[in-house]
């Protein structure tokens, strides 16, 4: 229904994320799904800001530094996708609902997202 309603407006990338961006833009897609804007909207809106603009060597250092090393964290253990980003989170002292974690972090790993807190700083 929403298809009819919208037409070929909507784009729907389900379970791919930031770590897409740059596979996404470069075969036409602008959108993707973005997990760290629940952290670091402003590094998200940039990662979209890069990619549309055809920036690829910001855009690729920026993937490097920020994004990479937390997806590779996230890919450690079924459901750190999720824990990974409510850690975060909570280490940025919103609120987050104890019952949507899949599974705790390491102390050597919460210590990885607050040193990657330090790097986005200027993004939350």
């Amino acid at each position: 229904m929403i298809r009819q309603h919208v037409g070929d407006r909507l784009h729907w990338i389900g379970g791919a994320g930031d770590d897409m961006v740059p596979a996404y833009y470069s075969m036409g897609v602008r959108t993707y799904t973005s997990s760290i804007a629940n952290v670091a909207p402003k590094l998200s809106l940039r990662l979209h800001e890069l990619a549309s603009a055809g920036h690829s060597a910001e855009l690729t250092k920026l993937m490097n530094e920020l994004v990479v090393p937390l997806y590779a964290l996230r890919a450690r253990r079924k459901g750190y996708e999720v824990s990974a980003m409510k850690a975060m989170m909570e280490l940025i002292a919103w609120r987050v609902d104890p019952c949507a974690r899949h599974g705790d972090l390491r102390a050597d790993e919460i210590k990885s997202l607050e040193a990657t807190l330090d790097q986005w700083r200027p993004w939350l």
